[in-house]
C-alpha cells in the first residue's frame, strides 16, 4: 500500500493522529496540528483522478521497470525520477489560497516517510540495491528534502521542480502546469529579522538554508496560518534527519515531520532565502 492511501485527510481539521502515523514512528504523539480552511476532501478529490490515483505511475519510467538493472545502472541510488503529472483540472479558476492548501495537504500526507535520498515516495528497493547512507539507516521508501518540496508541487498541482537543493534553490522561472506555459518565481529575502520574515510568508513558500559550510543545503515548506503550536511557534514541514526537537522536549522522528520554526535555531539563523511559487493574494 502507498503512503497516499495511508493518509486520512477527510476532516476540516487536521491533526497527526488522524493521519495514520507510519509504523516505525508510530510512538510518536506530535504536538503540532493543521487546521485547513478549505474542505478537505475538495483539496484531495484529484489524487481519485488518473495518473494521480495509480501510485506505479509515479515515475517516468514503467514500473515493470523500476528495479531493473537498467534503473540500477542509470540512476543507482536514487532510483527512478518522477514523472511530470498533468495540471489538475480546473487548476487556472482555482485560488491561490486553495493551490497553497492543496500543496500543504499534499506534504501532510506524506508525513512518517522516512528520509531517503530518493526521488519518488513509493520506490522501495531491495536491501540489496545500492544505497546512499542516512540516519534512518537502511534502505526503504522515503525522499530528502528537495525530492520532497518537489513531489509536493509536481504531484499535487503538476508544477515540476528540479530535485537537486541547488538547483531548486536558484530557480526563477518553472514551467506551468503540465509542463505548459511558464511561471515566475518570487524570491523573499530577510533583512529586517525574524518576526518581519514570518510576517512575509505563505503557506506553500519554500525556504532555503545554508548548512556550517555557508552552502544552501536543505529546504523546508512554511505552514503558515494553515498550523498551530501550544507555544505559537510558525511551523514548517520537511523531510531531515533527527536534530530536532518539538515544544514537548520530544526528539522529532526522521523524514517528512511538522517541526518549529525558531528564532534561536538552525533554519531561521542560516535561512538564506524562499521562494513563492504559488503568486497572489486569494
Amino acid at each position: 500500500m502507498n503512503y497516499k492511501s495511508l493518509a486520512v485527510l477527510t476532516m476540516s481539521i487536521l491533526s497527526l493522529s488522524q493521519i495514520a502515523p507510519r509504523p516505525a514512528f508510530a510512538e510518536y504523539a506530535s504536538p503540532y496540528h493543521l487546521h485547513f480552511d478549505q474542505p478537505t476532501e475538495e483539496l484531495l478529490a484529484p489524487n481519485r483522478e488518473p495518473p494521480r490515483n495509480d501510485w506505479h505511475q509515479e515515475a517516468h519510467v514503467p514500473f515493470e521497470e523500476w528495479y531493473s538493472r537498467r534503473v540500477q545502472k542509470e540512476f543507482g541510488a536514487w532510483g527512478p525520477g518522477p514523472r511530470h503529472y498533468p495540471a489538475l483540472r480546473g487548476y487556472g479558476a482555482r485560488s491561490a489560497s486553495w493551490k497553497r492548501a492543496r500543496v500543504l495537504a499534499v506534504a501532510a500526507s506524506y508525513i512518517g516517510l522516512p528520509y531517503q535520498h530518493h526521488h519518488i515516495p513509493d520506490w522501495n528497493p531491495p536491501q540489496s540495491w545500492p544505497w546512499k547512507p542516512v540516519a534512518y539507516g537502511r534502505n526503504s521508501k522515503g525522499v530528502d528534502c528537495s525530492d520532497f518540496t518537489s513531489w509536493a508541487y509536481n504531484y499535487g498541482l503538476g508544477l515540476k521542480l528540479h530535485t537537486g537543493i541547488g538547483e531548486q534553490a536558484n530557480i526563477e522561472t518553472i514551467k506551468g502546469p503540465g509542463g505548459e506555459g511558464q511561471i515566475n518565481i518570487e524570491t523573499i529575502t530577510n533583512d529586517k529579522g525574524y518576526d518581519d520574515l514570518v510576517q512575509k510568508l505563505k503557506t506553500g513558500d519554500l525556504l532555503y538554508i545554508r548548512n556550517n559550510k555557508g552552502k544552501i543545503a536543505h529546504v523546508i515548506m512554511w505552514v503558515g496560518s494553515l498550523g498551530t503550536s501550544p507555544d505559537q511557534s510558525p511551523l514548517v514541514i520537511d523531510s531531515t534527519g533527527p536534530e530536532h526537537s518539538d515544544c514537548n522536549g520530544n526528539a522529532i522522528p526522521i523524514g517528512v515531520q511538522l517541526r518549529p520554526f525558531l528564532k534561536n535555531q538552525w533554519y531561521f539563523k542560516s535561512f538564506d532565502h524562499a521562494h513563492r511559487i504559488i503568486r497572489g493574494e486569494n
